[in-house]
């Protein structure tokens, strides 16, 4: 067998498997269970800080980088640096009130961090849900249906229109934690890599 044969017979059926689509169980009561002590588990989480790559599409243009994310309470500070489409900016505030700075626009000021972003950046982002799911929680605005994949964990939450895509998940830590969430509201994506974790 020459050396292209052999790589061949070594590469494809690697090649095959990434092609194949992640496996998608409905919800059966043990299933649900485990995502409902999660949720318990993970219901009072609200001081943390993660950091990772952000990816956000509007089917035409969108934006990337670096960020981090802090939640203390009901106050957040998201900062993402993107020195390449020069939309690095810092969105923080509470439930009432947003203040969006570091555009050339100056500083935005709103009751609503998601209409700033639309307003400032043309991003549709589902701020408020999104905080639950990178939890990998379901979020607390309506009905949410789930799928699950072979390690028993959320593979797919659609919800509120959003179809939430759990591509891999951090399971040395207990409950396991979202490593990679892709969200998707045709035109609208937003893609989230999380690189760490910090409980405060």
């Amino acid at each position: 067998m020459t050396r292209n044969l052999r790589f061949l017979a070594v590469a494809l059926p690697l090649l095959l498997a990434a092609c194949v689509p992640a496996v998608r169980m409905k919800g059966d009561t043990g299933l649900l269970n485990a995502q409902v002590q999660r949720e318990q588990a993970l219901a009072h989480a609200d001081h943390w800080v993660l950091q990772g790559r952000l990816g956000v599409s509007d089917g035409k243009d969108g934006g990337s980088g670096s960020f981090s994310w802090t939640q203390n309470g009901d106050q957040y500070e998201f900062v993402l640096r993107a020195p390449i489409t020069g939309k690095s900016f810092r969105l923080s505030g509470g439930p009432d009130e947003a203040l969006l700075e570091g555009l050339g626009s100056g500083p935005l000021r709103g009751p609503d961090a998601e209409a700033l972003m639309r307003k400032a950046l043309g991003w549709e982002v589902p701020l408020r849900n999104l905080r639950a799911w990178v939890l990998g929680l379901r979020a607390d605005s309506g009905p949410a249906e789930l799928s699950f994949g072979t390690d028993r964990l959320p593979a797919l939450l659609q919800q509120d229109g959003w179809a939430v895509d759990y591509r891999e998940w951090d399971a040395t830590r207990q409950p396991p934690l979202p490593k990679k969430v892709y969200a998707e509201k045709l035109p609208y994506k937003v893609k989230l890599s999380i690189e760490s974790w910090q409980f405060q």
